[in-house]
């Protein structure tokens, strides 16, 4: 998996401020940028501990995301509040077999062995169907959730902060909680204030809303 921030608003932190600023102020939104960087910090701060969070949203962050199954995608394209461009098996020929090995399966030998099998004979049919002249669209049917893809993500930062939230958490599936973890390593360097409780509920809310007290992360 490979996951890199590839664009986000400029300024990431002080275009949120600001909006939040212009809520309390007589002040037209073109002159509220004599604010000076101090204040604006201290107003972005104060309206994140009172998880006022719509302000956020005018900041956002473009993820390449490469090397992960199709498993994972269908699970990420779940969070509605996203614009998402996905490598396709309708114009792309996936002739080389390129599959994601769960590791639960890549530590037991024989059962690696047998699933590397499964995935090679489904290539071969794959490939044997493109051979006959069945167009790549159809004869991706057969391909399995374990297929490699690449996705580019944009998202903006109170629906980040609802992504970590969900898939941030031990009892969210492996792969996106890996990706997950990978994209808020990436926006804290970015916006290290909006996204400094960002993580499972346990973190941020102090809850858990699975209820799963067998948690290691359970709140005390």
């Amino acid at each position: 998996m490979n996951v890199k921030l590839i664009g986000f608003t400029p300024n990431p932190e002080k275009m949120p401020a600001l909006a939040a600023k212009l809520t309390h102020s007589k002040i037209k939104p073109e002159d509220l940028d004599k604010t000076s960087d101090k204040e604006l910090n201290a107003i972005l701060k104060h309206v994140m501990n009172l998880g006022h969070n719509s302000i956020i949203e005018h900041t956002s962050f473009t993820f390449a995301i490469s090397d992960v199954s199709r498993s994972l995608t269908h699970q990420l394209v779940r969070h509605r509040i996203a614009s998402y461009a996905q490598q396709s098996q309708r114009y792309v020929n996936i002739n080389i077999p390129n599959y994601l090995i769960p590791p639960k399966i890549a530590k037991n030998k024989e059962i690696k062995k047998a699933y590397e099998i499964t995935m090679n004979n489904i290539w071969k049919q794959y490939n044997k169907l493109i051979e006959m002249g069945i167009p790549a669209e159809d004869s991706r049917y057969i391909l399995p959730n374990a297929t490699c893809t690449n996705i580019i993500v944009t998202m903006n930062a109170r629906s980040l902060l609802n992504f970590f939230e969900l898939r941030c958490c031990l009892h969210a599936q492996w792969e996106i909680r890996k990706l997950a973890n990978l994209m808020l390593n990436e926006v804290k360097k970015k916006a290290p204030t909006i996204f400094k409780k960002a993580g499972p509920a346990c973190k941020n809310k102090g809850i858990c809303p699975e209820n799963k007290k067998e948690c290691p992360l359970y709140p005390k």
